[in-house]
């Protein structure tokens, strides 16, 4: 802990003399989410919460609006050169937290880290070059035609080249990305955004403070503090706003919505998720789950209509497929396929009437009630004689068990950040590999390289119509596959006391713009 704030301090002291804000930023906000970020650098994990970091102390180049348009951010403009080409404007003047003048030297550094990243390299896989022209002009270039050029670049939150540059003390590369490790990014800190972070300890709670030298002096964000506890617990979340220990929280469980509503000094804010919750089966660690017919026979055993009434008391969208209504690949004719008996009959053909045993792994603070999804599926597939050795686990803890595909089932959920069908099946359903990042959290190991292709060629494809198509038609083809069990689209939550504005910061992403919040 004591390393960490000194090598930020350290940082610190390079700052110009602080600037008078756009406005005054004297309110504190205290704020609970179910879990704090895992690590400071965010490049190292592909998750919500570090995107939502992200937010809080870097900027982007181009950020969503509430209505999926794009708004400037670090890029004042851009424009198309051909085909291939997009061209880009850096706005000039802005600084990092650690002094240092952000250039497209910064931008460079950044796009070259987000291709070496596991997590990130697969989204930047259709981009072959960046060119420099000037200290603030630049040039994204794609392979081949792609349509999701500016979807893409609102990961680009650009680093401080120098202060990720060199080495540490003990002879460690600074830009290093170090899965669940101690790498210097992952402890300190220098973006372009509304806050510093000035104290951190990890499951304890996590300090931020209004960047004096932030380049958006249009901002109406007045919180000059804010401090982030990750409260597990659900009851324990919600009575935290209701006793005026916080001043707001996320998620709030389904149970707690009227209690919420009830409550004369809060306000709640709901939106219609998009975030899809599913189960995969790995293949390489059992042999059932090779042959589709038992892949479906678990898909038939669980009744996702009956996880989003009881479990989600109705706060969820019960999903057949991964892609939401509204995007390009959601296939209306595809439904919760939920039959116990053509389970068993499936689970007979292929052989297994008697079933087997695995084991599950899910957390149980990372999505809305995961740890009850997970026990009410145990429950389900020992209907089919399917024996279910179940084991749940903190968010920090769960994600390193992840990576190693630790359990014969794996629970995750997903939200598309581009906004885009495409961005589920790159991560959860292609082949793996190394590599290139293709599936790089296709828990499951499932792998159909035609579908692979149907989704590549989707990618380079610019009529929007045929597109539509074929990812429409990879949702089929997933689904006949059952090459993963779709649980339900997670709707979103957040409330706040009276006074703390939060409705306008909040977005479908569930990236809060927290550097906009007005406290009354």
């Amino acid at each position: 802990m004591k390393k960490i704030l000194a090598a930020f301090v350290g940082s610190m002291a390079l700052a110009s003399a602080p600037l008078a804000l756009a406005a005054d930023a004297t309110k504190e906000l205290k704020m609970a989410y179910d879990a704090d970020p895992v690590t400071l650098d965010i490049h190292e994990q592909l998750s919500g919460g570090i995107l939502q970091l992200s937010h809080m102390t870097f900027d982007p180049l181009l950020r969503w609006t509430k209505d999926l348009g794009f708004e400037p951010r670090l890029a004042e403009s851009w424009e198309r050169v051909d085909d291939k080409t997009m061209r880009f404007k850096l706005r000039e003047g802005v600084k990092f937290h650690s002094g240092n003048e952000l250039t497209t030297a910064d931008v460079k550094f950044t796009f070259e880290r987000l291709k070496e990243s596991q997590d990130f390299k697969a989204i930047f896989k259709p981009f072959s070059a960046i060119n420099v022209i000037d200290d603030y002009t630049f040039e994204l270039v794609t392979s081949e035609p792609y349509p999701l050029l500016l979807n893409t670049a609102t990961y680009i939150f650009p680093l401080d080249s120098e202060f990720y540059s060199g080495q540490t003390e003990d002879g460690k590369d600074k830009d290093a990305i170090l899965k669940h490790g101690n790498s210097f990014a992952s402890e300190n800190l220098s973006g372009t955004g509304p806050y510093t972070v000035t104290e951190r300890k990890q499951g304890v709670r996590v300090e931020f403070e209004r960047f004096d030298d932030y380049w958006d002096t249009e901002s109406p964000g007045n919180v000059g503090k804010i401090v982030l506890t990750p409260i597990k617990e659900n009851a324990t979340r919600v009575s935290a706003l209701l006793s005026g220990g916080v001043d707001f929280i996320a998620p709030v469980p389904p149970n707690d919505l009227d209690r919420i509503k009830r409550d004369r000094n809060s306000e709640l804010v709901t939106m219609s998720g998009t975030r899809i919750i599913l189960f995969h089966m790995n293949q390489e660690r059992v042999e059932a789950f090779k042959n589709p017919k038992v892949r479906q026979a678990i898909a038939y055993a669980i009744n996702q209509e009956g996880i989003a009434a009881k479990i989600m008391k109705g706060f969820a969208t019960p999903a057949a497929q991964m892609s939401p209504a509204g995007y390009q690949g959601h296939n209306e004719n595809l439904k919760p396929r939920f039959d116990v008996e053509k389970a068993k009959q499936l689970m007979k053909e292929a052989g297994y009437e008697d079933g087997f045993t695995i084991t599950m792994m899910a957390p149980n603070n990372r999505y809305v009630n995961d740890d009850k999804i997970a026990q009410a599926a145990a429950a389900m597939l020992a209907r089919i004689n399917i024996k279910v050795d179940l084991k749940t686990l903190p968010k920090a803890q769960y994600w390193p068990e992840y990576d190693n595909r630790a359990a014969d089932m794996m629970l995750i959920g997903w939200h598309a950040d581009t906004e885009d069908s495409a961005n589920f099946y790159e991560f959860l359903t292609f082949c793996p590999d190394a590599d290139s990042g293709d599936g790089q959290y296709n828990a499951g190991n499932y792998c159909n390289p035609e579908i692979d292709a149907l989704v590549e060629k989707a990618n380079v494809e610019t009529d929007l119509d045929k597109r539509a198509a074929m990812l429409q038609e990879v949702e089929q083809r997933l689904y006949d596959d059952a090459a993963f069990v779709p649980l339900h689209w997670q709707d979103l939550a957040w409330a706040s006391r009276k006074g703390v504005n939060i409705e306008p910061v909040l977005n479908v992403m569930n990236f809060p713009y927290l550097g906009d919040l007005v406290i009354e």
